[in-house]
């Protein structure tokens, strides 16, 4: 299946585009996806195994932590959204490196 991965604000400078078109096997998760960024990438995406409470992640415009969070199911075409935190702090989600 194919996913449109969106960035925004850092997380866009630090990807290198706005928008990533990815291939993924049937019944990836949301924190299948977001693992794989965070791996390549070297963002801070997790906290205890769950996304960080700054975080924003959105499937096709619903925010996923009113779906099922990181087990949220993908299928083909969807669009997944990552927004950084809005104001910073000592919490804030930065890219390692």
């Amino acid at each position: 299946m194919t996913l449109e991965l969106r960035f925004f604000a850092n997380f866009r400078e630090t990807v290198g585009q706005k928008t990533l078109e990815r291939d993924y096997p049937d019944g990836t998760t949301v924190g299948d996806v977001l693992t794989d960024l965070a791996d390549e990438y070297g963002l801070d995406l997790f906290e205890d195994g769950d996304l960080r409470s700054q975080l924003s992640v959105m499937k096709n415009g619903t925010d996923v932590v009113h779906i099922d969070g990181v087990d949220t199911r993908l299928a083909d075409g969807d669009t997944l959204s990552v927004f950084p935190p809005v104001a910073g702090g000592s919490d804030a989600v930065t890219a390692e490196g």
